[in-house]
């Protein structure tokens, strides 16, 4: 609730009453034991152009998914990853937040059907490492944890977010930083988040490979 009223004041959407969200939430999961729910805030119908309507009522849609079937042996074996060709344009005007124009993502996700691949790191128009194309990406080196900047584009995500604070609230030392992704070249350990999948190790990228390390598995932990 906290992003999307975040993500509601950039864009100058009128934020939903939470109550009410709980509520359609709880209708929408009726019946299902797990899953993924997924909710969309728009403007509205708004005509031709691309000046809002005066008075906005924010359409809500409400959809209800599976999990992935693979996710427990994702979290517990890791993932390969690739190094997608396509980049992230710069915008800090949207940087952090979960809008819905992500064809920067489609075209990244359209460069590979390899199962054997799980997710496609994205850099920005400068070639440095900002996300992944639908999760953040954190390395480990030197005791201290890493994870790109998000404030020129890219997701801040949920668990992107809870991550970082209970690493410090661990005495974790978290970096964010502007890098390239030869970087991970360099790492003891990789792993990936978002709120559907919640925190999986990254064990290979091309020819380099990583063991699932300790923080990981800590914040696995901690977050189940």
């Amino acid at each position: 609730m906290d992003r999307l009223r975040r993500g509601c004041e950039r864009l100058a959407l009128p934020m939903p009453d939470p109550g009410l969200l709980y509520e359609e939430a709880l209708r929408v999961c009726a019946g299902a034991a797990t899953g993924v729910l997924k909710l969309q805030v728009t403007r509205g119908g708004g005509g031709r152009g691309y000046a809002p309507p005066r008075e906005v009522e924010a359409t809500r849609v409400f959809s209800r998914h599976a999990l992935p079937p693979a996710l427990p042996a994702w979290r517990r074996d890791g993932v390969r990853v690739r190094l997608c060709r396509t980049r992230l344009g710069i915008n800090p005007a949207l940087a952090g937040i979960k809008h819905c124009n992500r064809l920067e993502q489609v075209l990244a996700r359209l460069e590979w059907n390899d199962p054997a691949v799980h997710e496609g790191l994205m850099c920005d128009g400068e070639g440095f490492l900002v996300e992944a194309t639908m999760s953040n990406v954190f390395w480990v080196r030197d005791s201290v944890v890493f994870t790109p900047a998000i404030d020129r584009c890219g997701v801040a995500g949920v668990v992107r977010d809870w991550v970082m604070r209970r690493l410090r609230a661990w005495g974790t030392t978290v970096r964010e930083v502007r890098v390239k992704p030869t970087v991970l070249a360099r790492a003891e350990a990789v792993f990936l988040t978002n709120s559907v999948i919640g925190i999986v190790p990254v064990t290979a990228w091309e020819d380099q490979c990583w063991p699932v390390g300790p923080v990981t598995r800590r914040l696995q932990e901690a977050w189940s």
